[in-house]
């Protein structure tokens, strides 16, 4: 692709901001497009909200004059490229919910050019960008609009892999579309694998965040049959994994969280069933891990003898994961409103996270009954509060040198 060509990114959030400054240091004249005005007066100013990338990033790339942060679509006028970097939840009944996608596409179609390519990064089930998008934009008269998918495979907070460092699989609805979407992604640096249909391609994306639901709701129901057992589950599955081929290591936890591993499998079990076939064992996952923060709460119950009403709790981590601020549907969460709902007082404790529904992260010195930490690597006085008598209850495995701890 030319250099000189203009890239329109709908959406910058944990993926369409990394790739934003991306195609920026491309050299790329980039819009970023977002609806939320308070990211926006950030971007402008030089400010990330994103542990990825950070505020150098976006100084570096609005002083070059190659990234323009807006909320107006009719900046897309003109683009080569249309990439769109939305958020794909489920619903209450954890049904499909693309309304943030789909609205955006009809918003942003009346200004795409005549011939300039539409990729759509969003997980969705197989079938949305041939099916949904695709009418939408032909609604507008723009059938001369080139289509294409490349899920997107971001991991944040993961330094071990940079993005050109992991391959992205793209189609389009046509050979044209699908060479010009594999064009623009390797001119980024990127290893491009292309797939037969966007179907594929789509359905790659929900298969690699179910394989991780399936693996770790596994480790979990093997986490309770080891409790039982009297076994430690992290000793055997360090063990199992000296084994060179046939297993992954997976570690059990209090739950599944973020936008990915909690949200994806559903939009996989909902085409299953619109296609008369229940996909059992993954609706099972999903089961499984929704049900650990009830696990975790049952556990760490179990070390008062007089229940846990009125005493003082500590939650220490309300992210999905480590090194995020991001905390879409993290377990921690969960944990909190169980523990309240039996009368406990509850505070939480977040090295990222400062506010949270009109609460401020606690203070790590104050006084604590019992603690559930629910995240890694965090510093933590933990051998100071098992000393004093606080009930301390790790659902990571990462404090198992810490005497006197309780393990998930």
């Amino acid at each position: 692709m030319r250099t000189d060509s203009k890239i329109a990114i709908v959406g910058q959030g944990y993926v369409g901001l990394p790739l934003a400054v991306l195609t920026s240091n491309a050299g790329y004249f980039t819009i970023g497009i977002d609806t939320d005005q308070v990211k926006v007066m950030a971007l402008k100013s030089g400010k990330s909200y994103i542990e990825d990338v950070g505020d150098a990033h976006i100084q570096e790339v609005i002083a070059s004059g190659r990234y323009q942060p807006s909320s107006d679509y009719s900046l897309i006028a003109g683009a080569d490229i249309v990439v769109f970097c939305l958020p794909t939840p489920v619903d209450t009944e954890n049904q499909p919910d693309l309304s943030i996608l789909l609205h955006a596409v009809n918003k942003a179609a009346p200004h795409f050019r005549e011939g300039c390519v539409v990729i759509s990064e969003s997980t969705s089930y197989p079938g949305t960008l041939r099916n949904l998008i695709a009418p939408v934009i032909n609604s507008h008269g723009k059938s001369a609009v080139r289509l294409g998918v490349a899920p997107e495979r971001v991991d944040p907070a993961n330094t071990s892999f940079m993005p050109n460092q992991i391959p992205r699989l793209v189609s389009g609805l046509d050979s044209e579309a699908t060479e010009r979407v594999k064009e623009f992604y390797e001119s980024l640096g990127m290893i491009v694998i292309t797939t037969s249909t966007p179907e594929v391609a789509e359905a790659a994306k929900l298969l690699e965040n179910t394989f991780r639901q399936v693996n770790i709701a596994l480790v979990n129901e093997f986490a309770k049959v080891a409790t039982a057992l009297d076994i430690d589950v992290r000793e055997v599955i360090e063990a199992a994994a000296t084994k060179p081929y046939g297993f992954m290591k997976f570690s059990p936890g209090p739950g599944v969280g973020g936008h990915c591993i909690p949200v994806d499998p559903h939009y996989l079990t909902w085409i299953s069933k619109k296609h008369g076939f229940q996909a059992s064992l993954v609706e099972l996952a999903n089961e499984i891990n929704d049900e650990m923060p009830k696990y975790v709460v049952s556990r760490f119950v179990e070390l008062f003898p007089d229940g846990v009403a009125r005493k003082q709790i500590l939650i220490a981590g309300i992210a999905y994961k480590y090194g995020v601020s991001d905390f879409r549907e993290s377990p921690a969460l969960k944990i909190i409103s169980l523990l309240n709902d039996m009368g406990a007082h509850v505070s939480w404790y977040d090295l990222l996270i400062r506010e949270h529904r009109g609460e401020n992260s606690s203070d790590l010195e104050s006084a604590h009954d019992g603690v559930v930490v629910t995240l890694p690597k965090l510093e933590l006085p933990l051998g100071r509060w098992v000393s004093s008598g606080v009930k301390v209850f790790d659902c990571t495995g990462f404090y198992g040198d810490v005497e006197g701890l309780h393990q998930l």
